[in-house]
């Protein structure tokens, strides 16, 4: 996706890509634009104009990183530090400043994108361990109604839980939820 509000360089960089295997699934020239273009198109990677109307593309960025949407590079004339370092705070994956050549273009993208994928891995690993927690502070609590409910051992009441959830193919954490709602006893 494209957002830049000159319709030459917008042009430009349509052709580039194009010419370099990628495919541009939106294009515009306003920054609010762009961050609604992101959400329905969903692409790999968002371009963005520092310098835009509606929304400059810092504060776009911003909104596309913080919902973690497509990686984000900015190609633009300024190259100030302080930009620089607000671009990086909003999430930015890469800096292009114009003119630019080709060879600057594309591996900024492809390093955009393997920040992107490697955040993503991050934040789905970190999700996962959050599950694999949750999931066993349920499972310890349902050991526990178990073996003060029921008497049983702490084994026996996870081997309860286990065989249960395999006997009635759903989770255990599914099933000791069920102990701990009442609904199932040994």
């Amino acid at each position: 996706m494209v957002a830049e509000d000159e319709a030459i360089i917008r042009m430009d960089l349509r052709e580039l890509l194009g010419e370099e295997g990628y495919d541009v699934v939106a294009e515009c020239g306003r920054g609010d634009e762009a961050v609604e273009l992101v959400r329905t198109h969903q692409p790999d990677v968002a371009l963005l104009d520092i310098k835009m109307p509606g929304m400059d593309g810092i504060s776009a960025a911003r909104e596309i990183a913080a919902d973690r949407l497509a990686a984000v590079v900015l190609v633009t004339a300024f190259s100030q530090r302080e930009l620089i370092e607000e671009a990086g705070d909003a999430g930015v994956h890469g800096y292009v400043v114009k003119p630019f050549e080709r060879h600057d273009l594309v591996p900024a993208i492809e390093v955009a994108l393997a920040r992107f994928r490697t955040e993503q891995n991050l934040v789905d690993q970190a999700t996962s361990a959050e599950q694999r927690l949750e999931s066993r502070k349920v499972i310890d609590r349902a050991k526990g109604a178990l073996m003060d409910g029921s008497g049983l051992s702490e084994q026996a009441a996870f081997d309860f839980i286990q065989k249960t959830a395999m006997q009635t193919r759903r989770t255990m954490r599914d099933v000791a939820q069920g102990v701990l709602d009442g609904e199932l006893r040994p």
